[in-house]
């Protein structure tokens, strides 16, 4: 008969193995998560329809202003949608698991490649920059109807979103050039 000399492990190493697992495979927590974001775009695809059908009926009776306005509503869910897929591919493949089945499809996003946790965040900063781009001008074209402090704090709050995708992007730079 062949002994093999296998020491076993001691009882706390054990124990802290198993917990190891348990954190490693808790990433899978955010896969439902991730499916929420998904049934909120198809919501927000329903609210795109709703917005687009309601410009087209009403199209020879609302204003030239009230197009714009419509018009942005449309940018602004589309941003919103582009924003949710990015968090869901790029958060499922950076943080819960790799997308291997789509690794040579020929639809595959270019930006997935090159995803990480620190330029997700950038790519989200950027599209919460242009997401509250697009409310600013919607208020900015009925200034009239907005109170001074509601569109000084939509300015205030649009000028941190771009200091903070700044500062994002200025320490993913600088993360990367010590590397």
């Amino acid at each position: 008969m062949n002994q093999t000399n296998v020491t076993p492990k001691p009882m706390g190493q054990k124990i802290e193995n198993g917990f190891e697992k348990i954190i490693f495979f808790s990433r899978w927590v955010q896969a439902p998560m991730y499916f929420g974001l998904i049934v909120a775009s198809i919501l927000y695809a329903y609210k795109f329809l709703m917005e687009l059908i309601h410009l087209v009926t009403e199209i020879n009776t609302i204003t030239e202003e009230a197009l714009m306005l419509g018009v942005l509503t449309l940018v602004d869910i589309v941003m919103v949608a582009n924003l949710l897929v990015m968090v869901v591919i790029g958060g499922y493949s950076t943080f819960v698991s790799q997308m291997h089945s789509f690794e040579n499809h020929e639809d595959k996003p270019d930006w997935l490649d090159h995803i990480s946790a620190g330029t997700l965040k950038i790519k989200l900063a950027g599209a919460l920059v242009g997401i509250s781009g697009i409310h600013l001008l919607k208020t900015f074209i009925d200034i009239n109807l907005h109170d001074p402090a509601h569109i000084m704090w939509q300015v205030i709050i649009h000028v941190v979103f771009l200091c903070s995708g700044i500062a994002l992007a200025l320490v993913e730079k600088m993360t990367h050039t010590n590397h």
